[in-house]
């Protein structure tokens, strides 16, 4: 991870961050400029994540043992069985034919801690996707940015929300403004500090149950409830 760590003065962050603004913009499924946008612009952010995984016990696991959302390291939630977490991610992976390698590596964080911090956030994405039940379109990725947003405060988010929202259609935005956006907002501020979370080992546990243990509130489903 420190190989890949390229060091940069002010004035080059934020011609990064400037730069990776304007070209995610143009194309947003360049994943690499967002993460960068997302590295140059939330070292604060990482770093109060940092403390706060610090103050926690499992946290502190994870800082400790520094798991890696990886097909090597994750395999073992293919074997789990039904209605286990570890099943759904398992699913919601194979169903979209996703692999965990794809995630484009950290290269703008000081320090190897923050690096992997700003790592651990970017590989529990689809874990937060399983236990939300979002989709993987534009409405659901642009939901999951305002809960991330509410984890973690990475000025990125907001951009992918402002960002995303703008090339909704009529009826996406409609929809998103009035189901999904106060969804996500009440769902990011009453669950537990999602950074902390061990998940690998809860892979073994019930969908539902480790849910509840961490104060998830799935999406709704728009065509049956109002939020």
């Amino acid at each position: 991870m420190q190989g890949a760590r390229v060091n940069l003065k002010g004035w080059q962050q934020a011609a990064v961050a400037f730069g990776s603004a304007f070209g995610a913009l143009l194309d947003p499924r360049r994943a690499d400029l967002i993460a960068a946008l997302g590295e140059t612009t939330g070292k604060p952010a990482f770093q109060r994540v940092l403390q706060r995984m610090r103050n926690s016990a499992e946290g502190r696991d994870v800082l400790l043992e520094r798991p890696r959302v990886i097909s090597t390291q994750v395999s073992h939630a293919w074997d789990m069985p039904q209605d286990t977490f570890g099943a759904a991610y398992a699913q919601f992976m194979g169903s979209r034919n996703f692999s965990p390698d794809d995630r484009p590596p950290v290269r703008f964080m000081d320090t190897d801690e923050l690096a992997y911090v700003a790592t651990r956030a970017r590989e529990v994405h689809d874990f937060w996707h399983v236990l939300f039940g979002l989709p993987t379109n534009l409405i659901g990725e642009t939901a999951l940015k305002v809960i991330e947003f509410e984890q973690m405060f990475l000025p990125m988010c907001m951009l992918s929300v402002v960002g995303g929202s703008a090339r909704f259609n009529e009826k996406q935005r409609t929809l998103f403004f009035q189901h999904y956006f106060p969804w996500a907002s009440k769902a990011g501020l009453k669950c537990t500090d999602l950074m902390s979370v061990y998940y690998e080992k809860h892979f073994h546990e019930d969908l539902d149950e480790v849910r509840r243990n961490w104060g998830i509130i799935p999406c709704p489903d728009p065509k049956r409830s109002s939020v």
